[in-house]
């Protein structure tokens, strides 16, 4: 990577952002200019390790060669279509996808909200078209403190207070349960059950991972009452966790799986509804729809990532390297680190609050070139590329125990 001097400085480049961009992000103080692999550089030249990856979304690192090429090759070809023509790209990489997940059919979208959108509505038409749900009185199950988007009808379920604030008023037909209990899921599933939608891991709650059986359970459950398993994979899935999804870990076959952020290479935003064709069938044309869904580029970009997939060497580098990861959390337990979560390349770790809130260490963590990002307290999320070595692992780890010595 070869530094560039920028003409404005860090500083410059922030102050210009607060008149004219929404407040809807609260970044930590740095600008990126430049990356490849697992390190990015500001403005300024400094470099920094790249522990978050884009919530996922860069899973294969920044500028993977190989996703690269085949987003130049396409770009020399052909951008986009829209639907209302086929293109060249489109079903290869539906076959493979469908392949990959072990289901029959997708539905290419865009972002990872849009996935969550796209499968709450066919969840609700096969209900009314499948299991014979009266029009209009179909429902959804969901998990507290659940994060899968923030569009209207999204946070309509989440119990995120920031995020539903205002927002009003909600869409109706969903019911939230406490994640990881089954017998309040039990409680919840009735005749009008069209599907239970849930993270298999909950990221934006801090990496909370589930009792082991949790998912077997929430499988049997929902087969038990002919409704729909809709696993949101988006962040969970395509290598993360040291599987290909995070639901492998108990061999469970989701009905209707979600992906998003990683299928795109951290190049264009890709995502997808893949499911048994049974549900995907109750779609036609004029129902659901997408500009973007499915361009040329985009299958192009994700048929380059499921070449990644398919060799199966990220995935064993999350297992392997997770290890590493939850050796060097474990080692900081009563040093600053209360407890943690972690899965393949993911872990939560909850800072004592003593020490500061989970901003302040993110932005001590920078100041020492390692970026990462806090979520709800004093909980801070290491979400490396699945191309990060052994060693910047552990010198990430290494600078994380450093900050936490140097108290609050």
């Amino acid at each position: 990577m070869t530094s560039v001097a920028h003409p404005r400085s860090s500083a410059e480049l922030i102050g210009a952002e607060e008149p004219v961009l929404a407040h809807n992000y609260h970044p930590l103080p740095v600008v990126v200019a430049r990356a490849e692999g697992t390190w990015v550089e500001d403005v300024e030249g400094r470099r920094y390790l790249d522990m978050l990856a884009g919530y996922s979304a860069l899973n294969f690192g920044h500028r993977h060669p190989a996703l690269i090429e085949a987003a130049h090759r396409q770009l020399d070809r052909l951008t986009l279509t829209s639907r209302a023509f086929h293109n060249d790209r489109l079903a290869e990489f539906a076959e493979r996808l469908a392949a990959l997940i072990g289901l029959d059919m997708v539905l290419p979208m865009n972002t990872g909200a849009e996935a969550v959108e796209s499968a709450v509505k066919v969840a609700r038409k096969w209900a009314y078209d499948v299991k014979g749900v009266p029009d209009g009185r179909a429902t959804i199950v969901v998990a507290a403190d659940n994060f899968h988007g923030r569009t209207t009808t999204i946070v309509s379920f989440s119990t995120d207070d920031v995020a539903r604030t205002g927002f009003g008023p909600f869409t109706p037909g969903f019911r939230i349960v406490p994640y990881n209990d089954l017998a309040a899921m039990e409680a919840a599933i009735d005749e009008t059950t069209a599907a239970v939608l849930i993270e298999p891991i909950q990221g934006e709650a801090g990496v909370n991972i589930p009792d082991d059986g949790y998912l077997a359970g929430v499988r049997e459950l929902t087969r038990r009452a002919g409704c729909l398993f809709v696993a949101d994979e988006i962040q969970s899935g395509l290598g993360r966790t040291g599987r290909t999804l995070a639901v492998e870990h108990e061999s469970v076959v989701p009905d209707v799986v979600l992906l998003g952020k990683a299928l795109g290479g951290g190049i264009v935003p890709v995502s997808a509804v893949v499911a048994r064709r049974e549900v995907l069938q109750v779609l036609h044309p004029g129902e659901h729809g997408s500009t973007f869904g499915g361009n040329p580029l985009a299958a192009a970009v994700g048929t380059a990532v499921l070449d990644l997939l398919e060799t199966g060497e990220f995935q064993r580098r999350a297992a392997e390297l997770g290890v590493v990861l939850r050796g060097g959390l474990e080692s900081l337990v009563g040093k600053g680190v209360v407890r943690f979560r972690a899965r393949g390349l993911w872990a939560g770790v909850d800072i004592d609050p003593s020490l500061g809130t989970g901003r302040d260490i993110s932005e001590r963590l920078m100041r020492e070139g390692i970026l990462v990002k806090d979520t709800h307290g004093s909980t801070i999320r290491l979400a490396p590329p699945l191309t990060i070595t052994a060693d910047e692992l552990q010198g990430a780890l290494g600078t994380l125990e450093k900050v936490l010595a140097q108290g609050a």
